[in-house]
């Protein structure tokens, strides 16, 4: 039997353009991996919730590579800056700020984020 996961009526939202969207339930975010939303603009954004609960959202596309992947990068801390790492170059992003902690010249947009 399969049972349906838990759902809350909590939702993850980003700012978008002076408005908020909402791309998840809360619950569908398991702390130290990372999912994927699609924006209404046709972008991707990467959503993260570390193990103390803090959410981040940064582009979802990897800028050495091209490739839609950072949400399914490993996460981790450097010097106390959470990260993602790239699953196929494994450069570094701050999941805070966007940039890149291997060639500072780079960086991901990074998204405010919100609890609603």
């Amino acid at each position: 039997m399969t049972l349906a996961p838990e759902t809350t009526d909590l939702k993850v939202q980003l700012a978008l353009e002076g408005d908020w969207f909402t791309v998840c339930d809360l619950s569908a975010l398991i702390p130290g991996r990372g999912v994927a939303a699609l924006l209404p603009d046709g972008r991707q954004a990467a959503i993260f919730r570390d193990r103390s609960g803090e959410l981040f959202a940064i582009g979802n596309r990897d800028p050495f590579t091209g490739a839609a992947v950072l949400s399914r990068g490993l996460t981790g801390t450097h010097r106390g800056r959470p990260f993602v790492a790239s699953p196929l170059l494994k450069q570094r992003f701050d999941l805070a700020s966007g940039e890149c902690l291997d060639d500072e010249a780079v960086q991901v947009e990074a998204y405010k984020i919100r609890i609603a």
